[in-house]
């Protein structure tokens, strides 16, 4: 139930809506509870699928900040002298208009969540819930790195332009500068926009042409594109003639839209309409039926991306139970191959294979494994090559069944090759290119030479030991997963017995009584990252013995 202030920031946030030309077509915005925030939820009534059409002039990018009368030109100058830049000047954007009095953007702004759920927020107790996970460190690190960034340079800048606006005694806090950067993150869209609203009126002889360009070509455009030096005029947006259905990629805020939830089967999907044929608002962006039909009020979701919990939490503040979306990351830590034998020639070899040392494991990998909990026809080998060049060494029977990535597996091999692997490989590739040598071996060809040499049981090996190595930080910073998952059970039964509490509400942040949702986040992340990797040596052990007895 939202209260009279939110109520009556709602209800200035329409006003400001309608006055700048979007339309609220088959969906109201309304107050979901105090983790949410406000949402989209539709109507009885969606004309042409149409929930909501926003004119992309109400869109906050680095193009609207430098064209900003207050402090666009300010803006402008910093970016020509490389102090700032598209993100930055975003962020820079929002933590000024935050505190000017007479912001003209204050009906939107008022309407932002001023606290978040991502671990830049939490308290150092709430910190602790990720004590051996990789957010953990993220976090402390991000966190770090952003004060430094506000005590270098954004306090000054944005006091500077809050004096230019006559309010000398203003002053920026870290939160504000905390707040603006988790507001861009939680809520920028990458908006494929126009060229011929961004370059709006461009000559054919200057630099920046598109005669050049073929139709439907898309290309990514940064502030620095965005300030011709040449014209010396900043950005105006009125119609010109330009290359039909070319895109240039922006990051922007699209305020209503990015009131949309995130959901695994989004309700909605956005679009950019350049001419107005489908929205009747030429420059717009719309939101509009995904297909799934909404009956009565309805929360209106979209699809912020397959994301895992550890990206979801990080970059937006809440995880998802059973996301089918949810990864393990495992990385080779590149100062520790100067420690192990001939790391010269290995971190060669590397170089010429392009070996990954990190990997992303995805929940979804499982489903092809050996121990597979779904029935999928026999897989293909992610090898990149299926025969032995001296013939010598056979496919390996489990080949099909491998769910780790070939990159990182040849990766691990090279680290762990002996000296009589190493010659070997190097007389492979002699072999293969010439005594010349005025050809260089592909990637490939560098991949296969070490498989032939080394096979596959100490990358196996070593891939164990650091599954192995990353269970235990887990463990040792927060207990096992049955731990865990005793803790989740706790919150769900104390969330059942108070009557308070609604479908998907909060009570001061908590779920239960005596779990904050921080700590709740915390421990469904954690707990989806010991399952992942309990599965996953599972997974190498079992590939492990069957190379072993193979002789591979």
């Amino acid at each position: 139930m939202a209260t009279d202030s939110e109520a009556a920031k709602l209800e200035l946030f329409r006003q400001w809506l309608k006055v700048n030309g979007a339309e609220l077509r088959g969906c109201k915005i309304k107050y979901c509870n105090s983790s949410k925030g406000f949402g989209i939820f539709s109507s009885d009534d969606v004309p042409d699928g149409l929930f909501l059409v926003v004119p992309l002039d109400l869109a906050i990018t680095p193009m609207r900040v430098l064209e900003d009368p207050f402090i666009g030109p300010e803006c402008r100058s910093m970016f020509e002298e490389g102090q700032v830049d598209d993100r930055f000047l975003m962020m820079l954007f929002l933590t000024v208009e935050r505190l000017r009095k007479n912001s003209t953007w204050k009906p939107y702004l008022d309407m932002l969540p001023n606290e978040f759920g991502n671990p830049l927020w939490f308290t150092d107790d709430e910190l602790l819930e990720l004590k051996g996970t990789t957010l953990h460190r993220a976090a402390e690190l991000q966190k770090k790195n952003l004060k430094s960034l506000f005590d270098d340079k954004v306090k000054k800048l944005a006091e500077r332009l809050l004096i230019l606006d006559g309010n000398p005694e203003s002053e920026v806090r870290f939160e504000d500068f905390l707040w603006a950067n988790s507001i861009f993150w939680t809520r920028a869209l990458n908006i494929p926009f126009p060229r011929s609203y961004v370059f709006p009126q461009i000559q054919l002889e200057k630099d920046i042409t598109i005669s050049d360009a073929p139709v439907g070509s898309t290309s990514h455009v940064s502030t620095e594109n965005l300030v011709n030096g040449e014209s010396g005029k900043i950005l105006q947006t009125n119609n010109s003639a330009s290359q039909e259905g070319e895109t240039i990629w922006v990051e922007g805020l699209v305020p209503g839209i990015d009131f949309c939830n995130h959901g695994l089967n989004p309700a909605a999907t956005w679009e950019v309409d350049e001419t107005g044929s489908l929205s009747g608002t030429p420059f717009s962006m719309y939101l509009s039926s995904a297909g799934n039909i909404l009956q009565g009020e309805k929360d209106i979701s979209i699809s912020y991306g397959d994301k895992g919990n550890e990206e979801l939490l990080y970059l937006y503040g809440f995880v998802m139970e059973e996301n089918p979306h949810d990864y393990l990351m495992v990385h080779y830590p590149m100062e520790a191959i100067s420690d192990v034998p001939f790391s010269e020639t290995k971190v060669q070899l590397l170089e010429a294979q392009k070996g990954e040392l990190r990997c992303l494991l995805t929940r979804n990998l499982l489903d092809k494994g050996f121990f597979s909990e779904r029935n999928f026809p026999e897989g293909t080998s992610n090898k990149g090559f299926n025969y032995s060049w001296s013939g010598n060494r056979k496919m390996p029977s489990y080949i099909n069944k491998l769910v780790f990535p070939e990159e990182f597996l040849s990766a691990l091999r090279t680290i762990t090759m002996k000296e009589n692997e190493l010659y070997q490989v190097s007389s492979l590739l002699e072999e293969l290119v010439g005594s010349g040598g005025k050809t260089q071996p592909s990637e490939t060809d560098v991949r296969t030479a070490i498989w032939e040499a080394c096979g596959d049981s100490n990358a196996l090996q070593l891939l164990v030991d650091l599954l192995n190595m990353k269970m235990m930080e887990l463990e040792e910073g927060s207990g096992t997963e049955e731990s865990d998952a005793k803790l989740l059970e706790i919150a769900q039964n104390e969330k059942r017995q108070d009557i308070n509490f609604g479908e998907n509400e909060t009570l001061d942040g908590k779920i239960g009584l005596t779990t904050s949702r921080n700590r709740w986040a915390s421990i469904v992340y954690r707990k989806g990252q010991k399952e992942l990797t309990r599965r996953f040596v599972k997974e190498a052990e079992h590939a492990l013995h069957l190379a072993l007895s193979e002789s591979n």
